[in-house]
């Protein structure tokens, strides 16, 4: 009886590891981060995509992607994560939840959090029919994080030059 189990229990473990193994899928290409893990996006940009690399770089390394189910560009193994182009450089990332600054600010982090964080951000009010949510833009030299927020908690993280952010934030354009 003890063998007959051991040799059924064998013969799943076997099934279930030959069905996990094989090459991965185009889309699983890039190493993703575990569960519950949040991306790091600083005013250099990502650890393996920096502000300036262009839209060729980044495809010949297998980064940038073109989804067809997506509106417009993603990078691989970051799905909440939207580069924005101007003249074929990289000069924002949109970042959604779980994504974060190195000072820990995401989507859901209070205004007070976000003001002792950066103290220096500089409020900014909506364009009126531009987009629904004010900003703080946090400026370190030509870089800058421009928080989207509802009046209490951040909605959206912006990184990259500080000009191409205000100009997204006054023009209202976003990543697609």
């Amino acid at each position: 009886m003890k063998l007959r189990q051991f040799g059924f229990i064998a013969a799943l473990m076997t099934a279930a590891s030959i069905a996990g193994s094989g090459p991965f899928p185009p889309d699983q290409m890039a190493v993703r981060e575990p569960a519950g893990a949040a991306t790091v996006v600083d005013l250099d940009g990502l650890p393996e995509v920096d502000f300036g690399d262009t839209e060729g770089e980044l495809t010949r390394r297998g980064v940038l992607r073109r989804d067809v189910d997506a509106c417009g560009q993603t990078l691989a193994g970051h799905e909440t994560i939207s580069p924005v182009f101007a003249e074929d450089r990289l000069v924002l990332l949109w970042a959604g939840d779980p994504a974060r600054t190195p000072e820990g600010v995401a989507a859901g982090t209070t205004l007070a959090e976000v003001r002792h964080r950066y103290p220096q951000a500089r409020h900014l009010d909506a364009p009126p029919g531009r987009h629904r949510f004010d900003g703080l833009l946090a400026r370190d030299g030509d870089r800058a994080y421009l928080f989207l927020h509802d009046g209490r908690t951040v909605r959206k993280v912006i990184a990259g030059y500080a000009d191409w952010a205000q100009r997204a934030f006054e023009e209202g354009h976003g990543p697609c």
